[in-house]
């Protein structure tokens, strides 16, 4: 019974992180499928790109609330709040949501590169971290107007601040947060390729889209 209670919840952590929320919000409220447009991807930041604040901050929002909800399926899991299965398995919840932003169902396994699902996890696993990451995230951006650079300084920023400045003890919270590093590298390795040719697009969170 136990077995399939957790795998259930990894189905709906993995569902949940299939709503392709830039996908829907753009062909609904638009008629475009953002995926067709600027990086191809199915995130808020190409959703920032192509249809502006407008439609990219409710896209983000969603799609942060889409990681922690699937963190927060296992308060119905019979394991014990703040055990180690109980950490465990919020992660195993998270890398299913996170799956399922990458790769979702419900969009031909088109989806984005997991940035803010990413942060969704990470605020339900560890509040303080997450705040912290989002500050390296706002200062890079600030100062640079790269997206990629900001999600890529962040995640590597990510295992440091949590084992490093905040002393994690937890293995397998620390296995995760190299996970997230290399994976926010290796899904942007295209936006690294434009960096160096210094043809990256730099992004104005205070233009209003025409």
């Amino acid at each position: 019974m136990e077995s399939i209670i957790i795998v259930s919840l990894l189905i709906g952590a993995y569902l949940l992180g299939s709503i392709p929320t830039a996908v829907w919000w753009g062909k609904r409220y638009y008629g475009i499928d953002v995926r067709e447009f600027g990086s191809g991807n199915a995130g808020a930041t190409n959703t920032f790109r192509v249809l502006g604040k407008k439609a990219g901050i409710p896209v983000l929002i969603i799609d942060i609330i889409k990681g922690s909800l699937a963190v927060l399926l296992a308060y119905f899991s019979p394991f014990e709040f703040g055990s180690d299965q109980f950490v465990n398995l919020q992660l195993g919840l998270g890398i299913a949501s996170l799956v399922g932003h990458v790769f979702p169902i419900f969009a031909g396994f088109r989806g984005g590169k997991g940035v803010a699902t990413i942060l969704g996890i990470v605020i339900c696993l560890t509040p303080l971290t997450s705040l912290l990451v989002l500050l390296v995230f706002l200062t890079v951006l600030i100062s640079t107007r790269y997206v990629s650079l900001s999600s890529m300084t962040a995640g590597v920023s990510f295992p440091f601040i949590l084992n490093v400045v905040l002393k994690n003890q937890n293995q397998t919270l620390l296995i995760f947060s190299l996970f997230v590093a290399v994976l926010l590298i290796i899904t942007h390795k295209k936006n690294i390729s434009r960096l160096l040719k210094r043809q990256e697009t730099k992004v104005n969170l205070f233009a209003k889209k025409a």
